[in-house]
């Protein structure tokens, strides 16, 4: 996910994404402990997406 996509998105959609994407990762890591995740990598990239929204939304607040 491009930060540039996110920025396009209202405040209301970034913050629905992050829930989506914070259920993902815990449901992820509850993989990753019971040794059935498939693919590792995807965790990071769920918390560098999370990081991202979180920043654009921070531009946003400071932008009011």
């Amino acid at each position: 996910m491009k930060a540039s996509e996110l920025r396009g998105k209202s405040a209301a959609e970034l913050n629905g994404l992050v829930a989506e994407l914070l259920r993902e990762r815990f449901n992820l890591q509850m993989q990753k402990a019971l040794g059935q995740l498939s693919k590792p990598d995807r965790i990071q990239k769920v918390r560098r997406d999370v990081a991202r929204i979180y920043q654009v939304l921070a531009e946003k607040e400071s932008v009011r």
